[in-house]
């Protein structure tokens, strides 16, 4: 990939996510929910407040639904977001 993301900014491929009800109605991803999103991080900036985070390439991460600007480079969908965007780190 050739997105190297500058200062306090990482970049984040998001997880596609589709939701299942009970009674198996398949909701997807465009049903308007309010819930967070998390996605697999690609690319750290080499910012202050973002290396404090401790986050590493492969790392999963929640961010905010509207979080952080939408890029997309070689046909794949990326996110750009700030680290007060970065709610939580998803440990194994």
């Amino acid at each position: 990939m050739q997105l190297k993301p500058l200062g306090d900014r990482i970049v984040v491929k998001p997880a596609t996510q589709e939701e299942v009800t009970k009674s198996g109605i398949v909701l997807p991803d465009t049903v308007d929910k309010e819930k967070k999103e998390q996605g697999e991080v690609i690319a750290i900036g080499s910012g202050e407040k973002i290396q404090k985070l401790g986050l590493k390439t492969g790392d999963l991460v929640l961010f905010g639904k509207y979080s952080g600007d939408e890029v997309k480079v070689e046909n794949e969908e990326y996110k750009i977001l700030k680290d007060e965007d970065i709610l939580a780190i998803l440990e194994k």
